[in-house]
């Protein structure tokens, strides 16, 4: 296939390999902004609890392999490169060896399915910088679009919500609430773009596919101060409140996330399941996209409309394909006060912040 590109880019958020990656991974994240040690350490030890260890960078290997795979099978015939914001490999090292091969242009994909600052903006701030060493040698990375009404996305999220019900009886199931998990992120920050609008939609694709009714959109894994507003309600505040009403099972289904990382294996299946056991309710959680055929296909296809220029973007639901091209007023950076009284665009820290 002739086309527009000469190579794609798998972009993620990174995470520690090991127990001494995990103070300066998580210096990497935080680097420019105002939080207090004694919360990194908290969230240092969600990483010591797995042995320090992210699962994020062997799922990216994972999809990695899987989409290249892909690519040799049904084109087009692509390199496939892996750099990450926060920990290695480098987004700096991975576009300067891509650059070093003579790749002048590039279609990223960013392990993010939704519009926001830090799910999709920043990403884009963090490519510029990579490339600005580079100079004259640097490619031209055209990120692909998000992708949260993508078939290839809704229908393994589909697929994994109805298996995760199969944890209750045949009876019981139709009327078991099921609980959309999200990041949660500053209100400033949803404010001024369509996080919520698209994880709404999503959401309601995903139920419908699986022919579920009872279902809502909760928040997790906030790490702001507490006087800054966050989005709401808090997936075990939820839980709690399900409990008080009498309801004895959930099913939590990560609709803000594609791979089980440290934000799903602890807030959820640590935190969230312990609640529920400590209350008496059962508990079930949906599996992620992950490397599911149709959604590494998906990948496949965002590829594929970008470089041969196709005119078929697959989308379903009520809300259209994203645009290709951000506007520059996209997604901005949300100001807020410091805890010193300066200003900041940036929230406190997140064990992975995937969806952000």
């Amino acid at each position: 296939m002739a086309g527009m590109y000469d190579a794609v880019l798998l972009v993620s958020f990174g995470g520690p390999d090991g127990p001494d990656d995990v103070m300066p991974f998580l210096e990497n994240v935080l680097r420019g902004r105002n939080v207090p040690r004694e919360r990194m350490l908290e969230v240092a030890e969600h990483y010591h609890h797995f042995g320090g260890r992210s699962p994020i960078n062997g799922q990216n290997l994972a999809l990695l392999e899987a989409l290249r795979k892909e690519l040799a099978d049904r084109g087009p015939a692509l390199p496939v490169y892996w750099g990450n914001r926060n920990w290695h490999p480098l987004l700096t090292d991975t576009l300067r060896e891509m650059a070093d091969a003579g790749i002048r242009r590039v279609a990223a994909f960013v392990t993010s399915a939704y519009s926001s600052y830090s799910g999709c903006r920043q990403y884009r701030e963090n490519i510029a910088a990579a490339l600005a060493p580079l100079g004259d040698r640097a490619p031209q990375v055209d990120k692909l679009r998000v992708f949260f009404n993508h078939p290839g996305f809704v229908g393994p999220m589909a697929h994994n919500l109805t298996q995760s019900l199969t944890a209750f009886p045949v009876d019981q199931r139709p009327s078991t609430p099921v609980l959309f998990t999200a990041h949660s992120i500053p209100v400033s920050m949803a404010d001024s773009c369509r996080y919520v609008s698209q994880l709404r939609e999503a959401s309601r694709l995903v139920a419908t596919e699986a022919g579920v009714t009872d279902w809502e959109l909760v928040f997790q894994s906030r790490s702001g101060p507490p006087t800054q507003p966050w989005l709401e309600p808090d997936v075990c505040d939820r839980i709690r409140q399900l409990h008080a009403a009498g309801q004895d099972r959930v099913v939590v289904a990560p609709i803000g996330f594609i791979s089980d990382h440290m934000e799903v294996l602890y807030d959820l299946d640590t935190e969230a399941a312990d609640l529920c056991r400590s209350l008496g309710m059962q508990f079930a959680r949906a599996a992620t996209v992950g490397t599911a055929p149709a959604f590494v296909a998906m990948i496949r296809d965002l590829v594929a409309e970008r470089h041969e220029l196709s005119p078929e973007r697959l989308a379903v639901g009520i809300l259209p394909a994203s645009h290709d091209v951000c506007p520059l007023d996209c997604c901005p950076a949300p100001q807020r006060p410091a805890a010193s009284g300066g200003p900041t665009g940036r929230p406190g820290p997140s064990p992975s912040g995937q969806t952000r």
